[in-house]
């Protein structure tokens, strides 16, 4: 495979079609995406300047996926907060932190699969057992906070939620660490 540092080379025409030079073959934007998913390095060049334009086109893989499925990832919420930070001096702050919370997510999703497999080990329930949501979705709200009280101390004059939602998500997170508890007793307990 044609690789530069590591990485094997796309090439994207002024056609929108893209070029995998290692494979010597066209791919698809969920070619791509595939390769994401399975860990494979890539860069993607403009065939004609030779300009890095990865950024751009795993941008639009993530369009792609957030508009044909259905599932979103990134809550109309999210999107909103990420948008006023552009052009913002915490436009800086913003991709470290991200990478950083990903990463973080990362490695406790990691750790929660090996304690339910240790639990459960190679039963049919074990095979079958998804991540619990609660567990992600406790996790999503922690980083959140953590990232609103990051941007809060960089940016003191941001107007607080009103009391109302603050009084929700606490109760929402009161009631996901009561489902975690039990969820807790219940693997005890096997």
């Amino acid at each position: 495979m044609a690789k530069t540092e590591g990485q094997i080379v796309i090439k994207k025409y002024a056609n929108r079609r893209l070029y995998n030079t290692g494979t010597s073959t066209y791919v698809t934007l969920e070619d791509l995406a595939e390769m994401v998913k399975k860990g494979e390095d890539f860069v993607v060049q403009d065939a004609k300047s030779g300009d890095d334009i990865t950024h751009s086109v795993l941008t639009q893989i993530i369009f792609e996926q957030e508009s044909k499925t259905g599932n979103t990832l990134l809550p109309i919420s999210f999107l909103r907060q990420l948008i006023t930070y552009y052009g913002d001096q915490m436009q800086m702050v913003v991709p470290s932190f991200l990478e950083h919370s990903m990463r973080a997510f990362t490695e406790q999703q990691s750790q929660i699969r090996e304690q339910v497999n240790r639990a459960f080990g190679e039963t049919p329930l074990g095979k079958n057992l998804q991540l619990p949501m609660q567990m992600i979705e406790d996790q999503v709200r922690r980083n959140t906070e953590m990232f609103q009280q990051a941007m809060q101390m960089f940016s003191p004059f941001m107007t607080p939620p009103p009391k109302e939602t603050r009084k929700a998500e606490a109760k929402d997170i009161d009631e996901l660490k009561e489902q975690l508890r039990a969820l807790q007793n219940k693997l005890d307990s096997l």
